[in-house]
Formats: C-alpha cells, sequence, structure tokens
C-alpha cells in the first residue's frame, strides 16, 4: 500500500468516527433541551406581589363587578387607594406592581384583572417603558393588546387609561411622555368603553415643569398631595 492511500484511509476513518460523534452529540443536547424546564415567568421580579394577590384572594375572594387599579409602582405604592375611592364604589382592588411595564399588565391579566370580571379596569403603565427605551408607538401597541386581552374575555368592562404623570426625575422623558399620551389618547376616543384620565397637565407649573410638591424624595413617586391630586382627576370616571 502506498504512502498515500495509507494516509487517505486512515483519514477516511477519522473523519467517520468524527460524524458519529458528533451526531450523538447532537442527540444528546436535543435531548437535554427537550427536557429542561421552560422559564416561568413566575420567577420574575413581581414574583412576590402576584402570589400576595392570590393569597389575599384565597383568604376571601372579592366579588365582581369591583374596580381594579393595574399597574406600576406609582398604584402600588398608592397605600390609601382603596379607602380613598371606597365612597364611590364598595369593591375597589389596588392590583399594582413595582416596575411593571405595559407588557407586563398584559402578561398578568388572567392573574390581576380576569378573576375578578371588573366593570372598570383603571391602567397605569408606560413610564417605566420609556425609561428603559421604549418607543411612544410601543407603549401604544402594547395598551391595544390589554384592551384586547380583557376584551375577549369581559367584553362590556370599561377601561380607563391613567395618562403617564410628568416627574421631575424623568424630566429627560417629557417629549416622549406627551407623544404616548397623545396616542393613547387618540386610540381611547374611537371606543366609548375606552377612556383617557389627563393627569399630566395639572401636574405641571406655570412654566410647564413638574410641581415638586406632588413628589416624594425621589422626584419620581408621589406623595400624599399628589396622590389627593390624582383622586380629584380620576373620581369622576369611578362614579
Amino acid at each position: 500500500m502506498s504512502r498515500r492511500h495509507y494516509f487517505a484511509r486512515h483519514q477516511l476513518k477519522f473523519l467517520r468516527h468524527l460524524f458519529a460523534f458528533l451526531a450523538i452529540l447532537a442527540l444528546a443536547l436535543g435531548s437535554a433541551g427537550a427536557e429542561a424546564p421552560a422559564v416561568n415567568t413566575d420567577d420574575l421580579p413581581w414574583k412576590k406581589s402576584i402570589d400576595a394577590f392570590a393569597e389575599s384572594d384565597r383568604k376571601s375572594a372579592p366579588p365582581p363587578g369591583g374596580i381594579v387599579f393595574v399597574g406600576s409602582s406609582t398604584i402600588r405604592l398608592w397605600n390609601d387607594l382603596e379607602s380613598d375611592f371606597r365612597g364611590f364604589h364598595p369593591i375597589i382592588l389596588n392590583r399594582g406592581f413595582g416596575g411593571a411595564r405595559m407588557s407586563d399588565c398584559t402578561r398578568y391579566l388572567e392573574r390581576v384583572v380576569i378573576p375578578y370580571k371588573p366593570r372598570l379596569v383603571l391602567v397605569y403603565a408606560g413610564d417605566n417603558d420609556l425609561a428603559e427605551g421604549q418607543q411612544p408607538r410601543d407603549i401604544l401597541n402594547q395598551f391595544v393588546s390589554l384592551v384586547e386581552g380583557i376584551r375577549g374575555v369581559l367584553p362590556a368592562t370599561r377601561i380607563a387609561y391613567i395618562s403617564i404623570k410628568p416627574s421631575p426625575a424623568r424630566y429627560w422623558l417629557i417629549a416622549k411622555i406627551r407623544e404616548t399620551n397623545e396616542l393613547i389618547l387618540k386610540y381611547t376616543r374611537a371606543d366609548k368603553n375606552l377612556a383617557f384620565i389627563d393627569v399630566f397637565t395639572p401636574m405641571l407649573d406655570s412654566e410647564g415643569h413638574p410641581r415638586r410638591n406632588l413628589f416624594r424624595g425621589d422626584a419620581l413617586h408621589l406623595n400624599r398631595a399628589g396622590y389627593t391630586l390624582w383622586k380629584s382627576i380620576i373620581a369622576p370616571h369611578v362614579r
């Protein structure tokens, strides 16, 4: 056997073993991928809040037909929300979870909205979305998805969007906040069961800057004066 044939024969043998090894490796990886557990969205930062809602419902399930506030920390930190609006309706539920974006509110509809069969849902989200780099039209599209998600199960439920607030800490986003609010306002005008609640304008001073006296020390979240203002603006929509 010539040297050339000898090396060609052993090269072919090597390649066969290599291909066999790669095939076995591919099967092993495929099996491991198939058996790997799917990512559980409940492992996200809001698990504690979502679980707390479920536990509260287990202890005392609220009757249907109430009013649900859902959204980010601006809703979650409204500690007196239920008492603030109980004079307008006996069933008020605070289902805010800190850091939530519009897409998160939509993702958890089956946990924080649908089970209560509310007659009205008030949504505050979009603030965090913009801060994370999303664009106004992205937030509009996500709000549309939220509306469709509720309407698909509860077609008679009214939905009100609370405009994104102008905060000193995020004043750099003021142009995008205005644009987002305007897009959602136009969308809600086309449906009698949708409403837009403008808290943005009353929170500005005479020079068009956020009124600092409405905010906590972090210049982002509302203080009691801020929530008192919100109550006066939102109340007509809750009656």
